[in-house]
């Protein structure tokens, strides 16, 4: 650790400074507060702990300590002093130092106190890198997309984000709504606060309402000890509604209430809780024609539909789909050098997609494992991308001599063969009901041994 030590009384500040060093930290002097705040300015030399004493002649060590907090929050300060009373000690951690230590002391506490200090800066450093690679993950840019449709979207976002408003967000399956919540949240003013996620779809009807609100002990059978519900669990936070179409309809009112007034019951209690949360929920499905049909309560939709972002299908943003076939080329070949034929980028703009981003990107993932010398091009992409709603028993292979048709069907067959069983050339013989000699032959005489992952 890089520690200053600051004490007016020379003894002391030498010998604690040379058993500092003794143990392995690297340590600098100084004789007064002045000294050691005009080094940390001229220098701007790095700085973990600064151990201080509290009664020094021009200023203080709490004089000393605020104005170091001021500029550097992070550094850790220890404050020595033989007027070791409590009152001192109380007003030294208001107002910022990490511990207190009362002369004369142990230099084994004093290691001990600063291996705490040592722990305590790594859990922090760990966090910040934490949030610093959430943030990045989760910024603007990490929606892929530069379309005009994709534009008023972020446009949306932008307006929306540091607001507390409750925001749905509605797309087909795969667009991207989920990535649109967490970059909404994470460009909030709610980012250090939790983040909980719910999928409405696959909550039983027994247990949803517990596992949003929370029950006590004894709420029903089987509820031997409290459980904490996901609003709560949210607080100060943001809670992501996914699915939010799946509510049972006798719960919605429940919901209805938490949004407009801030509280919520747990099951079985009849205590009031407060809670502050931001709500962004989701559904594919059309709330508007729930509502008519009387699947969903209408109060609850206008709630809810305060701020709407629609994401639209990957078939109604041609433009971004190349954007996207690069995005994942780049994720999925792990550094290696990967080009998509122009014609492949052609192929891939005129498919509809149908599952939206999700589909592009188990595709891209596909062709990354299956392409030959670094290239992706078109004998490798699937009959139902190339020829779209066409039969998939059908061939479509131009203008080719027969030979190279047969090879082509050959390549592809072995090729998808060994996708399915990842590699595995036995597993894949069994899937093309050959012995497992013949499928060898064959890659050889084919050469797709050559060809990287298979």
């Amino acid at each position: 650790m890089r520690i200053f030590v600051v004490d007016d009384e020379r003894i002391i500040r030498v010998t604690t400074a040379d058993d500092l060093r003794e143990a392995g930290h690297q340590v600098r002097e100084f004789s007064s507060a002045q000294a050691a705040l005009q080094h940390m300015r001229e220098e701007d030399s790095g700085v973990d702990i600064i151990l201080t004493d509290l009664k020094m002649p021009d200023m203080d060590g709490l004089e000393f300590m605020s104005r170091v907090k001021q500029d550097r929050p992070e550094v850790f300060v220890l404050l020595m002093t033989a007027y070791a009373t409590v009152n001192t000690a109380v007003e030294a951690m208001k107002s910022g130092a990490y511990d207190y230590i009362a002369k004369p002391f142990s230099m084994d506490e004093l290691l001990l106190t600063i291996e705490r200090i040592k722990e305590i800066k790594l859990v922090k450093d760990e966090n910040r890198q934490l949030r610093s690679q959430v943030g990045k993950k989760f910024d603007m840019s990490s929606f892929v997309g530069a379309s005009e449709e994709t534009q008023k979207v972020f446009d949306l976002v932008r307006i929306i984000a540091e607001k507390p408003t409750t925001v749905l967000i509605t797309g087909e399956t795969g667009t991207g709504k989920e990535l649109l919540t967490s970059i909404i949240h994470f460009n909030s003013n709610r980012k250090r606060g939790p983040f909980i996620k719910v999928s409405c779809a696959i909550l039983s009807r027994e247990i949803f309402e517990s596992e949003l609100f929370g029950h006590v002990k004894g709420a029903f059978t089987g509820a031997e000890s409290a459980k904490t519900g996901r609003f709560e669990l949210a607080n100060n936070g943001t809670l992501y509604l996914d699915d939010i179409d799946d509510i049972p309809y006798d719960l919605q009112v429940k919901l209805l209430r938490a949004l407009e007034e801030g509280e919520i019951e747990r099951v079985g209690g009849g205590e009031t809780v407060k809670i502050d949360v931001r709500v962004i929920a989701s559904t594919k499905k059309d709330l508007k024609q729930l509502v008519a049909e009387g699947k969903f309560r209408e109060d609850l939709f206008y709630r809810l539909n305060v701020f709407p972002i629609n994401l639209p299908p990957l078939r109604e943003r041609q433009g971004d789909i190349v954007l996207l076939a690069r995005h994942f080329v780049r994720e999925f070949s792990q550094g290696n050098e990967v080009t998509i034929d122009p014609e492949v980028m052609e192929i891939l703009k005129q498919y509809p997609f149908p599952g939206n981003i999700r589909e592009i990107k188990n595709l891209m993932e596909r062709l990354v494992l299956l392409s030959t010398d670094g290239v992706i091009d078109k004998r490798i992409i699937p009959m139902e991308v190339r020829f779209p709603g066409k039969p998939h028993t059908c061939f479509y292979f131009e203008n080719k001599p027969l030979d190279e048709i047969l090879r082509e069907v050959e390549v592809n067959a072995i090729r998808d063969a060994l996708m399915r069983s990842g590699g595995n050339k036995a597993k894949a013989a069994q899937i093309l009901s050959v012995p497992a000699s013949t499928l060898k032959s064959r890659i050889e005489k084919l050469k797709l041994d050559q060809t990287p992952g298979l």
